[in-house]
């Protein structure tokens, strides 16, 4: 992968880089697969830095026993979150994230992250970063009151010049299509002059896809069954809906 830019951790606090680096040689030398995510991958891939006070690794939730054990061993904080999808490694106030879903259940981490993962020097490693395609996919659901991960998709997309994999993305988004939809419409009005970025024939399938839709009451099998998305997109703000509204999660559906 080409890159305009190497993150900088000279600007990062030097015990906080000293720790990230431990975590990464131990586990490593622990023979524990992970990715590197969040704004470290993020500025490699859009040269925008980003701010952050931690560092987000990406496993694959078979590895992540061993993962906690080895940094434990070595003396760190550890704490499974959420079985969900979050671990964390806390020194002092500094914290490395170990993520092995999304927070919405919706995205493991699973071989193809793997397989398609670019090299890039992060901490002054050569390590492997989360790929594009993994990233924009994760990102476009994060839709919380106080975190929208929007502009992130649409920079991901604009930096990547029309080399992503859209099939693949395309497929990662499976029946949630419609939220690559809604940032593709985004990226068409922020980035008027890069709309040949995204292909013209999955901008057309998708509409298309919409626009048969017009007019139909449900498309579920069972039309008693009210069926909110909201929650693949916040944990938060579609409480209501379904505890008080007589809506089905449909996470659980």
């Amino acid at each position: 992968m080409t890159r305009r830019t190497i993150p900088n951790d000279a600007n990062q606090d030097p015990r906080a880089v000293a720790f990230y680096c431990d975590v990464v040689d131990r586990l490593r030398a622990a023979s524990v697969p992970f990715l590197v995510g969040g704004a470290w991958a993020f500025e490699c891939y859009t040269g925008i830095p980003g701010h952050t006070k931690d560092l987000d690794l990406f496993l694959r939730q078979a590895h992540l026993d061993n993962a906690l054990r080895t940094l434990t061993d070595a003396g760190y904080q550890t704490e499974l979150t959420s079985p969900v999808w979050l671990a964390k490694v806390l020194m002092g106030e500094h914290l490395v994230d170990l993520i092995f879903n999304a927070g919405n259940e919706g995205a493991p981490v699973d071989d193809s992250w793997f397989e398609h993962a670019p090299q890039a020097k992060v901490l002054r490693r050569q390590l492997y970063l989360v790929p594009r395609e993994e990233m924009i996919w994760q990102k476009a659901f994060l839709m919380e009151r106080d975190r929208f991960d929007g502009a992130d998709v649409l920079h991901l997309i604009r930096a990547a010049r029309g080399r992503l994999d859209w099939k693949r993305l395309q497929e990662r988004f499976g029946i949630h299509w419609r939220v690559l939809l809604a940032h593709l419409v985004l990226f068409d009005y922020v980035y008027p002059s890069d709309r040949a970025y995204i292909p013209d024939d999955l901008r057309r399938e998708l509409l298309e896809r919409a626009q048969a839709e017009v007019g139909r009451r449900t498309l579920e099998a069972r039309e008693e069954l009210r069926l909110c998305y909201g929650s693949f997109l916040s944990r938060y703000q579609y409480v209501t809906d379904v505890e008080h509204l007589g809506y089905t999660d449909a996470r659980k559906a």
